[in-house]
């Protein structure tokens, strides 16, 4: 996990500041860190972006787990190469939460001497979210800083966030929500025992332990790459519950079949990337029927695959 920081860890000079959950580092947000990082180093500046874990809206139990794109290191990760100078992920907890905007923005102020602030368009911020884009630019007359707002990204007229990313992703609508991302989504994690079915009907599956906090999207088949051990693997990736055997598992599990890799893959990490949603999980008549099925979702999978998607 990357470095839970508080205030009192901070000690940086005259920044460049945006922050948010940051949840999935879409295009989006692509687009307002681009803006700050360019800015930001224009006036010589470093460019920090504050987030949290775990994400806020888990924390209030506004949403159940099973809700964030990307875990805390992805996300850093993935600002830092759009050329971030630091990434400070905050422990968000009773005590942060009950802060109001004003004291907030005091400690960016205080521990990142804050210059400039920029922000979505429909940002706000501190206890009862009262840091609104009004609040934020009164505040910066008394603190001495400067509030830009950042205009948000579309695509065929719809605006990018992760609420939306979310949904799509929940209804099978991965090529939509790939855009939207700017990338594929992928889940990431280590290769644990499970039943072996895969095995016993001819075409090992890894078993992925995933960070529960982290949202898998509908019950079904994907086409996929799978990445270990620093190469990359055609793959067809199962997400569901398995109903066609008897005791199906209780929640849904992520079986990646790699394909054209044999090696025993337990205790490794492995990276999924989801590229197409092949089908909709179900219950086959007899293990033979899905046997079957099993070897079309791989030929269409190669197919994909071998083209570029």
């Amino acid at each position: 996990m990357s470095e839970i920081a508080d205030f009192n860890q901070l000690k940086i000079d005259k920044s460049w500041v945006t922050v948010g959950a940051f949840d999935g580092v879409h295009r989006g947000h692509q687009q307002l860190v681009r803006h700050l990082v360019e800015q930001a180093h224009r006036d010589n500046s470093p460019a920090v972006v504050i987030t949290f874990h775990p994400h806020p809206a888990i924390f209030f139990g506004r949403v159940a787990q099973g809700y964030t794109l990307t875990a805390p290191e992805e996300r850093e990760a993935l600002l830092r190469s759009l050329g971030v100078d630091e990434v400070v992920t905050l422990q968000f907890n009773a005590e942060l939460a009950n802060l109001t905007a004003l004291n907030f923005m005091q400690q960016l102020r205080d521990h990142l001497g804050l210059s400039h602030l920029l922000i979505g368009f429909n940002f706000a911020l501190g206890r009862d979210r009262t840091g609104d884009l009004d609040s934020l630019q009164q505040f910066g007359k008394y603190l001495n800083y400067k509030v830009e707002v950042v205009h948000p990204v579309k695509i065929d007229g719809d605006v990018i966030s992760s609420s939306f990313i979310r949904n799509l992703l929940q209804e099978g609508q991965l090529k939509q929500a790939n855009a939207m991302l700017g990338r594929p989504y992928s889940l990431e994690g280590k290769v644990i025992h499970g039943e072996h079915r895969g095995n016993q009907l001819g075409f090992p599956t890894a078993n992925l332990e995933i960070a529960p906090e982290r949202l898998l999207p509908i019950r079904g088949v994907y086409a996929s790459r799978g990445q270990v051990g620093g190469k990359t693997y055609m793959a067809v990736t199962n997400i569901g519950v398995r109903p066609t055997f008897k005791n199906p598992l209780d929640s849904p599990r992520v079986e990646p079949h790699l394909l054209d890799l044999k090696e025993d893959l337990y205790g490794k990490n492995l990276k999924i990337e989801l590229l197409e949603y092949l089908r909709p999980e179900q219950t086959f008549e007899s293990p033979a029927a899905l046997i079957e099925q099993v070897n079309r979702d791989i030929k269409e999978a190669r197919e994909i695959l071998s083209n570029g998607e």
